[in-house]
């Protein structure tokens, strides 16, 4: 529809005399009275045409040309706006081709031959996922989602954090516990991981090896059993919610050498210096970032040797590019705020297209049951596990929470209110609109013999009521709800949307009555809720969740 109005205004300018690029835009009033859409295009050329806008606008309007049954009128309001009024039978033409398209419904090919990659989770495997990474994993899910939507070829990577301080205190951990194991008496570090599976791991070393670790000081062989152990139980926890991977990146690569003998790692500081963005005092290596006007310069390599987060995440995007991806997405949590500025800049200076990068970032979550809030610390052993809460709350709840917020906000996830049934629950008011209508499609198959959907969808043009639609028109948003969450990033944007629609679909329920209505309106009506059905479907789809046939 906005396709076709677009055309049709840009015709009425061709035919007033105006040129322009300026893009039409078309917005949904806010108020109904204003019609179903609005363009502000007689405001926005009314300074280059020197003339008022209102007699702009009234020009443009005497110009526009619809085909039959299109647009029942248009209006002026304001200073200036043209208001569009859509035929009923024209709505309704186009929700036969919703139904028409069924599961392709809001697909697009804009990504057609593109290729991208979506790095989420990405949690260090120093333990089991805690629900703070769950959010991301279900934020880059969804965005993988939205991508593939629009045709695009998707990777879904997992950058394996195998390598730095983290996993050497994770190898110590395991193997202080493995000496417990083995009876000795041990004293364990606050600084190292507490939590019950340090001991489970260690266990389990133990019963494969007995006491023949017990004298070893090499820590490599503790780290690889505890790496396979925690990363298999990520692995596991996030198959549970629906998210998988196609490639894993192991860091530990960026610290190998080539055939050159100069690792990745080592390429991208070489590179930065020679184009004077290095730095080497107090025994560390820095990036002079107070050259690109910032107030102070950044650690690449500390003055123990081991690098801080930005030299390796470089030398990983660099990959990125070597790998052709078109558009690159990363999916960071808050605490990368202050670090991904910084590679994106040594990027830029080393020659690369960061246009073709976009980072996402989810903000904490904190969870409260029976209204006190639970504090997540790894390392101390007492965090909220996403384990717990799929077992708790189900996957969906789980999924459907942890995106119902802005990334950009803080999230609350309320247990109580993830279990409970009833319309508060944002994911069973959405589940329950959906069985809602199977249901209903079932007893009227019951009931009438029908075989839904029948042959003759025209019948949908017998529904000129408002309610019928509002709702129509609600369901034809749905490709333009894709467009907004892929450009945002933002599947957010799309919880919001289904929620309307569910809210809307209710209503039409209560005002419009179907099984008893006479057989035409009935099967329009039944065909209307089909088409709402397959919305929340496809919906359902991009975010992860199921789409019950009965609660």
């Amino acid at each position: 529809m906005r396709d076709y109005l677009t055309t049709t205004i840009r015709n009425a300018l061709d035919k007033s005399g105006i040129v322009t690029d300026k893009t039409i835009q078309l917005e949904k009033p806010a108020e109904e009275k204003f019609g179903d859409f609005s363009t502000n295009i007689a405001l926005v050329l009314a300074k280059e045409c020197r003339t008022n806008p209102r007699e702009l606008a009234k020009k443009i309007s005497d110009d526009l040309s619809f085909e039959p049954e299109t647009v029942n009128k248009t209006s002026i309001a304001g200073p200036g706006f043209i208001n569009f009024y859509l035929e009923p039978c024209y709505i309704m033409r186009q929700i036969e081709e919703l139904i028409g398209k069924a599961d392709a419904f809001g697909r697009s090919s804009s990504g057609s031959g593109k290729t991208a990659i979506v790095e989420y989770v990405s949690a260090n495997p120093t333990g089991p996922l805690t629900i703070g990474r769950g959010r991301g994993g279900v934020l880059g899910d969804c965005i993988a989602n939205i991508l593939e939507a629009q045709d695009y070829t998707v990777t879904r990577e997992y950058y394996f954090n195998d390598a730095g301080r983290q996993m050497t205190i994770l190898a110590e951990s395991v193997r202080l516990r493995y000496l417990e194991a083995c009876g000795q008496r041990v004293e364990f570090p606050d600084t190292h991981y507490q939590g019950d599976y340090i001991a489970a791991i260690a266990e389990r070393l133990y019963e494969t090896h007995g006491n023949t670790l017990e004298n070893s000081e090499e820590l490599d062989h503790f780290k690889q059993h505890a790496e396979n152990w925690i990363f298999t139980h990520i692995k596991n926890t996030l198959h549970r919610l629906g998210i998988h991977h196609d490639s894993y990146f192991n860091e530990h690569k960026l610290y190998l050498p080539d055939e050159h003998g100069i690792s990745p790692n080592r390429q991208v500081i070489d590179a930065l210096r020679q184009r004077g963005f290095i730095d080497e005092r107090d025994g560390a290596t820095w990036f002079a970032t107070t050259k690109l006007g910032q107030e102070k310069d950044k650690v690449l390599v500390k003055s123990n040797g081991q690098p801080s987060y930005r030299l390796p995440d470089i030398a990983y995007h660099i990959t990125k590019f070597e790998r052709k991806f078109a558009k690159m997405i990363n999916i960071f949590g808050a605490d990368h705020i202050d670090e991904y500025p910084d590679v994106i800049e040594a990027l830029k200076l080393l020659g690369y297209d960061t246009s073709r990068i976009r980072v996402a970032i989810n903000q904490f979550v904190t969870t409260t049951v029976n209204g006190q809030t639970v504090k997540m610390s790894t390392r101390k052993g007492n965090a909220d596990l996403l384990d717990d809460l799929i077992d708790d709350v189900g996957a969906d709840a789980t999924r459907l929470f942890f995106i119902m917020r802005s990334k950009d906000s803080h999230l609350n996830f309320d247990i109580e209110l993830a279990k409970s049934q009833s319309k508060d629950n944002p994911v069973f008011y959405l589940q329950y609109a959906h069985a809602r209508i199977c249901s209903l499609i079932r007893m009227a198959e019951k009931e009438t013999g029908l075989t839904l959907p029948p042959d003759n969808t025209s019948l949908l043009r017998k529904l000129n009521n408002e309610h019928e639609i509002r709702l129509g028109l609600l369901l034809l948003d749905y490709p333009e709800v894709i467009e907004t969450c892929a450009r945002l990033l933002e599947p957010q944007k799309m919880v919001e949307y289904l929620h309307g629609v569910a809210e809307r679909y209710h209503r039409f329920y209560q005002e419009c009555p179907i099984l008893k209505a006479e057989p035409d309106i009935r099967n329009a009506r039944l065909l209307l809720s089909m088409a709402a059905r397959q919305v929340l479907r496809n919906g359902f789809s991009i975010l992860g969740i199921t789409a019950p046939e009965s609660m």
